[in-house]
């Protein structure tokens, strides 16, 4: 079987996703694939090598400013003539299948050319009945246009009686406590925005990470750090709780470790909103809605959350996906949703709510 496997890289979350994919992928003989990355300069790209002879286009993107999607920024930078070339030229041909990780060149591509192809991704599972925050018509039209499959395959933190999965977390929890650092990742934030909101907690450490960082820097209590993946997962495994925007992935990540998480949505995207949203429901996170120095404060004394088990190893997806019976996804939710273990509170609260 030969995959064509297409991930939006305007964020590390899908591409984080791919990299367990790709690794399970490497390890099989029965199947090929080929990887395509699109939203983000080519240089910009970090810890790749796992995808081996991968390809990158320009694609389409989102530009945040300040903590929020500028959405006129968007669309005065797409460059939608060069999408559009790239969609025309992409030889989609000889690939089985199109696994898609909201990655609009192969999308469309594969749609072009009638190029089987499924969405497996926690945008996909907003096309179903999932708690929602923030969405507008325009959001709808996004998540169905932006990077059209012919099947959606969710990905969340609980199926709601939908076609979705759960997420495929590589780390797992060390017997050893924390070294009583936060992480902080807030990547649409600006850094000194970010520092000035951490400075007054002298008595706590933290570990940011940040994209306009090129090099380790220690102010004092706070260390700012570039972004790579080898470093900051070994400041995930070693923290006390995270601050993060609203991404799905690290979410899962901190979830899967049992770390507190204190999470400030990205302002105009509805995705963060409705991750928020989800996790308050199940009382698995704090909201920080603006830079606040003593909503941090207050977070810093709150209890651990129950860590919640999720899968690590895709082979019963891979298996699923070379079998080629892709309507029956019943089968392969009921196989994964059993290795899932929620802590006795956060079942109690799945339990008690309508979804």
């Amino acid at each position: 079987m030969k995959l064509l496997y297409g991930v939006q890289g305007t964020g590390n979350g899908h591409i984080a996703r791919a990299r367990i994919m790709a690794a399970a992928l490497a390890k099989r003989s029965d199947v090929e694939v080929d990887f395509v990355f699109t939203g983000r300069e080519p240089d910009k790209y970090f810890d790749m090598d796992v995808f081996g002879d991968y390809r990158t286009f320009t694609g389409l993107s989102f530009i945040t400013k300040s903590g929020r999607v500028d959405r006129w920024q968007t669309i005065k930078e797409a460059n939608i003539s060069q999408f559009l070339k790239d969609v025309k030229r992409f030889d989609a041909s000889g690939y089985d299948l199109l696994v898609n990780d909201f990655e609009p060149v192969t999308a469309w591509a594969a749609k072009r050319q009638h190029i089987p192809s499924i969405s497996i991704s926690h945008q996909a599972a907003f096309s179903y009945d999932v708690p929602k925050s923030g969405d507008t018509i325009i959001d709808r039209l996004l998540m169905k246009k932006f990077a059209p499959t012919d099947l959606q395959l969710g990905v969340h933190w609980f199926h709601f009686n939908q076609p979705i999965i759960p997420p495929f977390v590589a780390e797992k929890p060390l017997s050893v406590p924390g070294k009583g650092h936060v992480l902080v990742y807030l990547p649409f934030e600006d850094v000194s925005d970010v520092q000035q909101m951490l400075e007054p907690l002298s008595d706590q450490k933290f570990q940011c990470f940040h994209p306009d960082i090129s090099e380790i820097k220690d102010a004092g209590h706070i260390q700012w750090n570039p972004t790579s993946k080898q470093h900051f997962q070994r400041a995930l495994q070693h923290c006390n709780g995270v601050i993060a925007n609203g991404g799905f992935e690290l979410s899962s990540e901190a979830l899967q470790l049992g770390k507190k998480l204190l999470i400030k949505p990205l302002h105009g995207q509805f995705e963060q909103l409705s991750n928020v949203l989800t996790l308050n429901k199940l009382d698995l996170c704090h909201t920080l809605f603006q830079l606040d120095t003593d909503i941090v404060e207050e977070w810093l004394e709150t209890a651990d959350i129950e860590a919640i088990q999720f899968p690590d190893d895709p082979n019963t997806l891979i298996d699923w996906l070379k079998k080629g019976d892709l309507q029956d996804t019943q089968s392969l939710c009921n196989s994964l949703w059993k290795e899932v273990r929620y802590g006795d509170k956060t079942q109690e609260r799945l339990l008690s709510l309508a979804f």
